[in-house]
């Protein structure tokens, strides 16, 4: 989970967020909100995400500004969830 918050959260491509599911999803101004371990249980699921799925969360009074912030500054706005992973991943990391 720590390293699946990493790579959405912090791992970038000039700048934007490297997975282009989550790319698409914070250009349009929402928030990174939550990872399920063994979220997508399918043959698919597991290949392609190790069973990992994302939440993105959309809050209509904030998107324009959300996207703003992203694709001007390139920030990723993200819950409590997410950063406590980012946190620990960072702290435990030897990359």
């Amino acid at each position: 989970l720590r390293l699946c918050a990493w790579y959405l959260y912090g791992e970038k491509h000039r700048g934007y967020a490297l997975n282009p599911v989550a790319n698409f999803h914070l250009q349009n101004g929402s928030v990174l909100w939550r990872i399920n371990w063994m979220g997508d249980t399918s043959p698919r699921g597991i290949g392609a995400s190790c069973g990992m799925m994302v939440n993105y969360r959309y809050f209509l009074e904030e998107t324009a500004s959300n996207s703003a912030l992203y694709l001007g500054s390139k920030q990723v706005r993200a819950s409590e969830q997410v950063l406590a992973l980012v946190s620990q991943f960072q702290q435990n990391s030897k990359l």
